[in-house]
């Protein structure tokens, strides 16, 4: 089965398209796995967690794809140059690469954490970079592929409790826009995700009544693919919360803003993972 949303996805033989999809342990990643895995498509599946990234690979499989597994993570470089090899050697390369890998922690200014930040860094941001590295070069030999960087609405304003976040998904949106301009004419396209609130074991640990709009997971994955198949520059939704902060709150007089963020604050309360509690007890080195 094969399936191309009416687009010219950069396939050369009329195969199925070959598509990398990171953070595909659970959440997102997974879902838009399978779905594409649902058009016949061949998956390239990474992730931390190898017993997951299995589960994803047999939802793949049983949608009728084609599944690659490559355990490990974003933020190690030779892991990420080791995975491309493994995909170029398999498939010849990549028609999409779709950079989910993400982390989202709550942190307090007044109990603030550099390593925090450094490692929501790693992951939101070089993770998406380390992948652009390998990537691009073979998409543009080849003179067509689609970057789909996975940010959030929580990167148009700086938001209470949300300092590391915001900023690495603000820095990877800048990031994928400059991208966007400067591959153009090399038949590369670049499109920005900008979800809502999405259920996952990210936002699993958020308090319910700080997360207007939930969606279902499979919904939200439909949304990015709607959004892809189009070409869309920049995909937001769910468009009852994206539209009031893409064309409101990011516009709103800063004096403003920082008041009704203020009072808000309280609503944001998140459980820490395991991971970072263990990051953020460490302190300065």
């Amino acid at each position: 089965m094969f399936y191309n949303g009416g687009m010219d996805d950069g396939v050369k033989s009329g195969g199925p398209t070959r598509v990398l999809v990171t953070g595909a342990t659970s959440g997102l990643g997974r879902e838009l796995a399978r779905q594409l895995g649902a058009r016949g498509w061949r998956v390239a599946a990474t992730g931390r967690r190898a017993d997951e990234l299995q589960k994803t690979a047999q939802l793949v499989r049983a949608a009728g794809g084609e599944a690659l597994v490559l355990p490990g993570s974003v933020t190690d470089d030779e892991q990420v140059r080791g995975h491309y090899a493994a995909i170029r050697s398999a498939w010849g390369g990549l028609d999409w690469a779709i950079l989910n890998s993400g982390v989202g922690e709550a942190m307090d200014a007044r109990e603030f954490s550099a390593e925090v930040v450094r490692w929501t860094f790693d992951v939101n941001l070089l993770g998406a970079a380390r992948w652009l590295e390998a990537a691009l070069p073979g998409m543009i030999a080849q003179g067509s592929g689609v970057i789909v960087g996975v940010a959030s609405l929580a990167g148009y304003r700086g938001l209470p409790k949300s300092g590391p976040y915001s900023a690495s998904k603000a820095a990877l949106m800048t990031l994928l826009e400059s991208a966007r301009v400067d591959l153009r004419g090399t038949g590369v396209e670049v499109v920005t995700v900008c979800p809502g609130f999405v259920k996952s074991e990210m936002t699993a640990r958020n308090d319910r009544r700080s997360m207007p709009f939930l969606m279902e997971t499979p919904d939200g994955a439909a949304a990015i693919l709607r959004g892809v198949d189009a070409r869309r520059s920049v995909v937001h939704f769910p468009w009852p919360l994206s539209l009031p902060v893409k064309y409101l709150l990011a516009r709103l007089p800063d004096a403003l803003y920082d008041r009704l963020a203020f009072a808000a604050r309280n609503f944001r309360k998140k459980t820490p993972s395991e991971e970072a509690l263990r990051r953020a007890s460490r302190g300065p080195a």
